[in-house]
């Protein structure tokens, strides 16, 4: 028994050990995924209601063009990286 909670022990820590700065022990994000909403989509539907933008600083190829807020944020969860939503403009272009 000991021996598998040293073997799963080992395996969580190499797994985090990508994102994780061991000295300071903090969570470094390795990147930006930028989103939007959709414009033509109403509340209520069933259709995905995002759309990415553009990503910044993580290796990442998404072939999705609409994606639900919870596929975005399990993305964001397994490449460490940090969800930023887009503002709407304003319509004046001042």
């Amino acid at each position: 028994m000991r021996l598998l909670h040293n073997i799963l022990f080992k395996i969580n820590k190499m797994r985090l050990c990508k994102g994780l700065n061991l000295k300071k022990r903090r969570i470094i994000m390795s990147g930006k995924i930028f989103y939007r909403e959709r414009r033509k989509v109403q509340d209520g539907e069933k259709k995905p209601r995002f759309r990415i933008v553009g990503v910044s600083d993580c290796n990442l190829k998404i072939y999705a063009k609409h994606l639900r807020l919870c596929e975005l944020e399990h993305i964001a969860e397994e490449t460490n990286a940090e969800l930023i939503f887009l503002r709407k403009g304003s319509k004046n272009k001042d």
